[in-house]
């Protein structure tokens, strides 16, 4: 049985950025051995997230018939909805931890899908929240 590894929207940007250098690298080896493992998920809300980022935020933006390829792409690995449950404990998660309300969100959706680590650089590497290890692919 192979750990669910939840997938924060920053590793998703890095591993798309022309201009990401080593971080562009080591992102996208992270997402090829989720790939080959099955394990990757993502919530709904880190591909919302993505498709504003690499269409407005970035130096070299992806054009946005390129960004809803990647959405499909990674589409499957959503394996839950965000629900008001969802909402309620990442709001939990973000007092108890001291996240904002999005991080919270990332950590809920992780932890709806049973996800025993989320890559993320984000999050503090090595901490555990909700029972979930924080691991950043990118140091």
């Amino acid at each position: 049985m192979i750990d669910v590894v939840f997938v924060d929207t920053n590793i998703l940007i890095y591993a798309h950025d022309r201009d990401g250098g080593h971080k562009r690298d080591r992102a996208a080896r992270a997402l090829q051995k989720l790939w080959s493992d099955r394990s990757g998920r993502v919530s709904a809300q880190v591909l919302q997230e993505f498709y504003v980022t690499v269409t407005k935020k970035l130096t070299s933006t992806l054009a946005h018939a390129a960004a809803r390829e990647v959405v499909r792409t990674y589409a499957p690995w959503v394996h839950a909805p965000t629900t008001p449950e969802t909402i309620i404990r990442a709001t939990e998660l973000s007092e108890l931890a001291r996240l904002s309300f999005w991080d919270g969100l990332i950590v809920a959706s992780a932890e709806q899908v049973g996800a025993k680590s989320i890559l993320s650089e984000d999050l503090n590497t090595g901490q555990v929240i909700a029972g979930i290890r924080i691991v950043n692919p990118l140091v």
